[in-house]
């Protein structure tokens, strides 16, 4: 990799961030990368602190870059943000979303996003959230969708955990929701959605255990590559 190549070394390390193939709480061996890379620690650092102020990374004085921790609270207040946001989202689009733009989303969900047998728990959330973040897109707030996706990234891991747990519900409640956003229903919508989000702090306590199984016993990177067969629930 040449030198300043921050955006490739960034992205780099957010899969790993994200999937956390990089374990919670670990400290960032930044001459390793840097080495690895074939790069000075200046666009190594850049990167890194793209992921600071993402909230992907800490870093500490004196001590250098870490891993964030996998804590419920934080997970648990993720969760909440996203849910205020989609109902908003989701309020709006009723209103100002095209019946085109309606159609396509409709189009989008019933040709592939219902479709899961046979993906791997990382491809199954990758539509998951494409029907979230295409509401939001329909609601024309190009900041809301974007701090949406950047709250997709940080629960990302969590939701492959629940994938193969609820994918079934999570799908007819999709269609529940599809449903009340052709009928321009906006209390019904914001209902659905409001719903099909919300979790309880056991839920989420319940996610994180698992989770802490899946990166020390599994490993990230068995999770999200996961096949998911044809009637899980």
């Amino acid at each position: 990799m040449r030198e300043g190549h921050v955006e490739d070394i960034y992205q780099w390390l957010k899969a790993k961030a994200v999937s956390f193939q990089v374990k919670p709480g670990d400290r960032i061996n930044e001459g390793a990368l840097a080495r690895e890379f074939g790069v000075s620690r200046t666009p190594l650092r850049e990167a890194l602190n793209r992921l600071v102020s993402e909230r992907f990374f800490e870093f500490r004085p004196g001590s250098g870059f870490y891993c964030r921790p996998l804590e419920a609270q934080e997970i648990f207040d993720l969760f909440e943000l996203r849910r205020v946001l989609e109902i908003a989202a989701v309020r709006a689009a009723c209103i100002r979303a095209s019946d085109q733009g309606l159609a396509a989303l409709k189009h989008a969900l019933y040709d592939e996003g219902l479709e899961t047998d046979g993906l791997t728990v990382a491809q199954a959330c990758a539509r998951d959230e494409a029907f979230h973040v295409g509401i939001a897109k329909l609601a024309g707030n190009a900041e809301l969708t974007a701090q949406l996706g950047q709250i997709n990234e940080r629960i990302r891991f969590i939701r492959w955990i629940e994938m193969s747990h609820r994918i079934k519900r999570s799908k007819e409640q999709h269609k529940a929701i599809m449903a009340a956003l052709m009928r321009r229903d906006a209390e019904a919508a914001a209902g659905l959605i409001g719903a099909h989000i919300e979790k309880r702090m056991d839920q989420i306590l319940t996610s994180v255990r698992q989770g802490i199984v899946s990166i020390y016993v599994d490993g990230g990177e068995v999770l999200q590559d996961r096949v998911l067969e044809e009637g899980a629930p």
